[in-house]
């Protein structure tokens, strides 16, 4: 593998530093509801999911019952703060533009919150149209299934296995690994805690940087190996 036909980037938390303002809205939401959890819990255990899935498995592991209309709730404050708060990780915007090759957006989040971060940083312009939200696939299942980069992959006429994907979750990097991808794992963003970077790799991912001044480099050095090799 010399030269991948596709670079997959996660939004939120690897484009945009948007995940602990997400968990510090959701956390409230929850806590009115009867469930305290702190922000950076909630990014730790739960990042990389909706706040459905998230919901369902509270509602699980804690045998509670939580109102649906919570998700609605969520959705709409947490979209106003992030056009009010969010910012670019940083590096973000050199980083996806010293990519050369196909590159696109695959995120858990709608396309109008992708959109809305990513104009608000700056980046939309580099991705254009390569924007796919796991909920607006034809199967509707956000990651860790694998649907969403698969889709993607057809879209932009990329094999899976010549594609790297860079993920901030556990759950990113499981739906990756299941599309068949490369992963490396990302750890810059706010919401990062101690053990981030090991619970990356158990997960699946090849390597973890903590820079995005870093990306370039790690893709040419892991195209030249191959995974099968």
């Amino acid at each position: 593998m010399h030269s991948p036909e596709l670079v997959i980037f996660d939004c939120d938390g690897v484009l945009v530093d948007s995940e602990i303002i997400a968990a510090r809205v959701e956390s409230e939401m929850l806590a009115k509801a009867g469930f305290e959890i702190s922000p950076d819990d909630l990014a730790r255990d739960y990042a990389g999911l909706t706040f459905k899935d998230i919901l369902l498995r509270i509602e699980k592991d804690e045998g509670l019952v939580l109102q649906a209309s919570l998700i609605a709730e969520a959705e709409k404050l947490v979209d106003q703060r992030l056009a009010r708060d969010v910012r670019a990780i940083e590096g973000a915007l050199d980083a996806v533009a010293a990519v050369r090759t196909p590159k696109c957006v695959c995120s858990n989040s709608s396309s109008e919150r992708i959109r809305i971060t990513l104009g608000k940083t700056g980046l939309l312009p580099l991705f254009a149209d390569a924007i796919f939200s796991a909920v607006e696939t034809p199967s509707g299942l956000p990651k860790p299934n694998p649907d969403v980069f698969l889709h993607a992959a057809a879209a932009m006429k990329a094999d899976p296995r010549r594609s790297f994907v860079i993920e901030d979750s556990v759950h990113g990097i499981a739906g990756a690994k299941a599309a068949g991808m490369r992963v490396i794992g990302f750890t810059g963003a706010s919401h990062s805690q101690p053990g981030h970077a090991d619970a990356l790799t158990e997960a699946g991912a090849e390597t973890v940087i903590h820079r995005m001044s870093d990306l370039q480099s790690v893709i040419a050095a892991l195209s030249e190996w191959a995974e099968d090799a």
